[in-house]
Formats: C-alpha cells, structure tokens, sequence
C-alpha cells in the first residue's frame, strides 16, 4: 500500500492553478479542473484496476482535512474493503434517517384515535411545529442531545412554564416513540427524572413565584355588589364567571343553546373544556335572573356578545374591566376567582373536598372517583347555591359605577 508522502503544502494547495492532478503522496491528489475549480481524489487499484473515489471540494475540504480521509480510505483497502462501498452505505443510510419533524409527523399520524377532539391535535402540532422546535425538527433524531432540547425549553421554561412543562413530555414521548420504531437509541434527551431536574427550575417553585392573582373571599361579595352596578357586557360575563367558578374560555365561549333554564343548568361541551369532558354546572337563582336578563336582548348564539358580528365577547374584556375598577389595586385576575371560591368553600363551608372540586372540574382519584360516576350534582347544586348566597351578603346599593373619559367595558 502506497504511503503518504506529503508533497503539498497548504500555501501550495492555495496558489496551485495548472488544471490536473497534483499528487501528494499515498493516493492522494489535488485535481484542478478546466474552470479553475479545486477537490480532492483519493485514487488506489484492486486487480491492477485503478479507482478513485472524491474526498471533497477545496477550500471547504482542507488539506489536513484530505489527508484524514484518505488515511482513513487507505486501511479500508489494506483490509481488503471497498472505502467507495462504504461512502455510498453511510450516505444511504445517512439519507434514511429520520429527522425529528418526521418522527412528529408518525407520532401524530400513529395516534390520530388518540385525541379528544381537533383542537387538541391542533395543540399538539403548534407545540411541536415551528413555533417552539423549530431548532429541533430538522435533526437527526440521532443527533438530538438534552442541549438540543434545553434550547427549546429554557426561553420559555420561566415565563411560559405550563406551556414548557406540556412541550417537554410531548417531546420526551416523540422519541420515546422514534426509539421504538429503531429509529434512535441511547437515553432519551427530554427525560425529566435524573435529566433535566437538575437544569431546569422544577415546577413547585415556579408555583410559588406566580400564581393567578386573587381576591381574597372576604372581599368578593363587595365586589360582586360593585360589579352589578356597572353596564357593560364584560361585568356580566364576569359575575356570571364567579357565581359558576368558571374559567374565562368556557364563559365567553358559552352559547344560548348550552343553557337549560327549566333544569337551571348549563352543560359545557368537551371541547371547550381542559380535561376534554363534559362538564355540568348547576345554575344559581342569581345566575339565572342574570341570563334572562340577557336573553331579553340577545344580539347572537353567544351569551355574552362582542362589539363584531357572530362574535362573542373578547378574551381581554374582562381583565381590562378589572383594571380599570382597580380592586384595592391589586393585581388580581379572572382565572384568580376560582381560588377565591375554592378558598371559600374550604374555609368557610362543611361541603366535601371532592364536591368543590368536581365544581371546578378537577379530576378527582382514588375513592373520591365513586362521585364522578353519579356527578354530584345535587351536592353541587347547593354549593352553587350557597357560593350566590355568600356572594350577595355584601350587595352595595348606589348609583351606577360609569368611567369618566372612558368608553364602556363591553370589550
């Protein structure tokens, strides 16, 4: 087998310009072509027949980089291989490797069944499109590292966490799944235990920094008195999200065909809901009172109409609303009012833990799961009850709250 000789030099390599091949010992050449354009060949025989096989185009291949690779081709042919076979085998299978965006693509189309409804799958695709991995999808699933994916997660992990921690898990089951398949091996980059716990801030101490700001329950039948004697839509969406304990998205998404005013329930349909089910909510006297208010002048399907057509009212009128009242300037928000009640119903009722929770649809375990099947309504229904009861102890009688040099909170 021919040695290396090193008959070039990096300056010659650079001011060579006769079109050719200019040798630099043990196989190796530097080939110039009619245009000027610079690579390098590693040429050799087998049986008396020479073969030469491309190591890469000049400057991006260097010289020192050349060499390499034909010391590399060099002990394939002394064991008796075929370097050019094996150059085409690892860009065949380099070519058949999976990047991470089609594992996503699998994933999806594997556990399409899967998914409550559309809009759950939609999540899934946005958390895990370009939005958030866009430096993630096009790798290798071989070349993903934890590095890889802490650079997905950290700009969002503090500002963004619930989003993060959901965006983590669904990665972790992405290449859980690619390593099923064959895909990749080794551990997996995006597990939690023994991981990524030791990168990242862990969940409980986010919670302490920031949970939705709320109104203590001793001052919440004052407000709810105060908000009474507001007219805008938005303070009517809002009283009816405290007497139902229930989240923005499912009141001002709620339509007039989700209300039962005989039964004096409204039925939240699943895809308007976190846990992807149905979920009832006894209705109050006060609710009631308040939804045939509004029926009176219905614009739309929605209970709670916007300023556009068929639209119902915005996701930020009722914080903006909260903004403008300023409640003892603090920073409270609308999600807040379900730990208000929640706080209420602990402190300062007799009902059971599980019906307060089943009030806020949260998934209850264990024994506590025998009052899911019968849904506790009746037990519900006087907790609601009790909740509207509390909430008018603090009514405040006045004129009606306006905002001078301001228009409406209706949006």
């Amino acid at each position: 087998m021919a040695r290396p000789t090193n008959k070039l030099s990096a300056l010659a390599v650079k001011n060579e310009t006769r079109p050719g091949r200019h040798s630099d010992g043990g196989g190796l050449y530097l080939q110039i072509g009619p245009t000027g354009a610079k690579s390098w060949v590693y040429m050799w025989k087998v049986s008396g027949r020479r073969t030469a096989m491309g190591l890469g185009a000049y400057p991006v291949t260097s010289l020192a980089d050349a060499r390499l690779k034909a010391e590399a081709a060099r002990k394939i042919v002394s064991n008796g291989g075929d370097p050019l076979r094996k150059a085409r085998k690892e860009a065949e299978k380099e070519k058949a490797e999976h990047t991470f965006a089609e594992a996503v693509d699998a994933f999806l189309a594997d556990n399409k069944a899967a998914w409550r409804n559309d809009k759950h799958k939609a999540q899934w695709e946005m958390t895990l499109g370009d939005a958030y991995c866009k430096h993630l999808r096009p790798l290798k699933l071989s070349e993903i590292t934890t590095t890889d994916v802490l650079k997905v997660l950290q700009p969002i992990w503090l500002i963004k966490s619930e989003t993060a921690s959901r965006l983590r898990g669904r990665i972790e089951r992405v290449l859980a799944y690619a390593k099923g398949k064959g895909w990749r091996t080794g551990e997996n980059p995006a597990l939690w235990r023994d991981n990524l716990d030791g990168l990242l801030l862990k969940r409980r101490k986010l919670a302490a920094r920031g949970h939705h700001a709320a109104m203590p329950y001793s001052d919440a039948p004052a407000f709810v008195g105060r908000l009474q004697h507001v007219e805008a839509m938005a303070a009517r969406a809002l009283e009816f999200l405290i007497l139902t304990a229930g989240r923005s998205g499912e009141v001002l998404g709620a339509r007039w065909e989700e209300i039962d005013f005989e039964k004096k329930l409204w039925t939240v349909p699943a895809e308007r809901m976190k846990a992807g089910e149905e979920h009832e909510v006894p209705l109050s006297p006060r609710a009631v009172v308040l939804l045939k208010e509004l029926v009176e002048t219905r614009q739309n399907d929605f209970l709670f109409p916007g300023q556009r057509r068929n639209r119902p009212l915005s996701g930020s009128s009722m914080e903006m609303l909260l903004r403008r009242l300023k409640v003892k300037d603090r920073a409270v928000t609308c999600h807040g009012f379900r730990s208000t009640f929640r706080d209420w119903a602990g402190d300062r009722t007799s009902f059971e833990r599980d019906v307060a929770e089943m009030a806020l649809a949260h998934a209850v375990q264990g024994v506590e799961a025998a009052y899911r099947r019968g849904r506790a309504l009746e037990k519900r229904r006087k907790l609601m009850q009790a909740w509207a009861d509390y909430l008018a102890s603090g009514d405040v009688k006045g004129k009606v709250i306006t905002f001078v040099g301001r228009r409406k909170a209706s949006e």
